[in-house]
């Protein structure tokens, strides 16, 4: 099971009227609702992280399991969509790492991104997006793990 995961308005909710609290490693720390429903989703699905972020390529893949193991996250494998010379869209992106990597079922996509909503259907399927100022809910969380167990990656 893999989670394609954004940060930015998802795991740090974008407020402009809040400047986001920053951790020792120089990253923004992430809401506390956005941990725990990612953990879970995480713990449930035995999901490993595929970063989809903007961020993806500022830290090596050490540094951001380090950033998550700080934030309280649990995670079991950490990749990431490679750089993105041409400066893509997000849909872009992923649907390029799609062609590329031939992954059939086994996926969701958790971002705030309004261009994914042009996605192919099989993919947009599995897009649960978050509002980017709430960030990742625990509502979410559950719909994520709906359409995990409607595909049967995990037992019921």
């Amino acid at each position: 099971m893999l989670i394609l995961l954004d940060i930015d308005g998802v795991m740090v909710p974008g407020n402009s009227w809040k400047k986001p609290e920053f951790l020792n490693d120089g990253f923004p720390a992430f809401s506390a609702k956005a941990t725990q429903a990612l953990q879970k989703i995480i713990s449930e699905a035995s999901a490993d992280i595929l970063l989809t972020t903007s961020h993806k390529n500022t830290y090596t893949l050490e540094e951001w399991k380090s950033i998550f193991d700080e934030r309280g996250l649990k995670i079991n494998k950490i990749n990431r969509l490679p750089i993105n010379t041409d400066y893509s869209c997000r849909k872009e992106e992923i649907m390029n790492w799609f062609t590329s990597n031939k992954i059939e079922d086994d996926f969701i996509i958790i971002d705030d991104d309004k261009t994914l909503n042009a996605l192919p259907e099989f993919l947009k399927s599995k897009l649960v997006q978050t509002n980017a100022s709430l960030g990742l809910t625990d509502e979410l969380a559950d719909e994520a793990l709906k359409i995990i167990k409607a595909k049967k990656f995990i037992s019921a």
